[in-house]
């Protein structure tokens, strides 16, 4: 059943990986589909089309989630061309993974700014109209590095552990006005950021995962259509980890 036909969805950073399995999914859903990318024309030009052909509108802009004014201009714009915003994915994120001692004020910078900054600019840009409708609804792609920590990457987990922070808050703030948000944890999953590894690197993954495999972009979409559906419209504030158990 199509039961997010005639909702506009944003989602950050939507042209590969996670992001673009989400978008995917809910455009099956009915959903039509704005998402910003930062680099990758080609990439986003080519999600557009494969969202147009499951009968829905889908739309991306190149926009920096860094950069607050841009971000706002952006979801302007976004009003301009759709109407209204029913739900925000801000799944936007980088990592540059170091050690510590070896990490740069800018490798910090970086990411944070993407990471939290960037939920942040987004969510603002948003919550205003959310507020006004009294009806919406956030997902944040989040991590399990935010959750249990991970080694070289304190400033990805920073930033992960306060996009984890800033979803309790916000369900807080406005569950009174009918908005829902909560956060997805995802453990290792089969995208880009994994391309690098070896095999024997990710035999050694599949080894400290209780359910023994990396998971998989659908497990983290399928995560995000059950959040958006009738059966968690009594679930905010939560964390909820796609991590095959790593984090137990």
């Amino acid at each position: 059943m199509k039961f997010l036909k005639g909702q506009v969805v944003v989602i950050t950073g939507g042209s590969r990986g996670i992001g673009r399995g989400i978008a995917l999914r809910l455009a099956s859903l009915g959903a039509d589909i704005v998402f910003s990318y930062n680099k990758n024309k080609d990439a986003a030009l080519k999600l557009e089309s494969e969202i147009k052909a499951l009968k829905v509108k889908g739309k991306s802009y190149c926009v920096d989630v860094k950069d607050f004014s841009k971000v706002k201009e952006w979801v302007a714009d976004i009003k301009k061309d759709f109407g209204k915003i029913d739900i925000l994915i801000n799944n936007a994120g980088i990592i540059i993974d170091k050690a510590l001692m070896m990490m740069t004020e800018d490798d910090w910078s970086q990411v944070i700014d993407t990471n939290l900054n960037g939920t942040f600019n987004v969510s603002r840009a948003c919550i205003v109209d959310f507020l006004k409708a009294k009806k919406g609804n956030i997902i944040n792609i989040s991590s399990i590095s935010g959750v249990i920590g991970l080694p070289r990457q304190v400033n990805y987990s920073a930033s992960k552990g306060g996009m984890n922070a800033f979803t309790k808050a916000l369900a807080k703030e406005v569950a009174a006005y009918g908005i829902r948000v909560n956060a997805i944890a995802p453990g290792f999953i089969e995208t880009e950021m994994l391309s690098a590894m070896t095999d024997e690197q990710k035999n050694k993954i599949n080894e400290i995962v209780p359910l023994g495999r990396i998971g998989r972009v659908e497990d983290v979409a399928g995560c995000v259509e059950f959040l958006l559906s009738d059966s968690a419209k009594y679930i905010t504030g939560q964390i909820i980890k796609v991590d095959g158990g790593l984090a137990i």
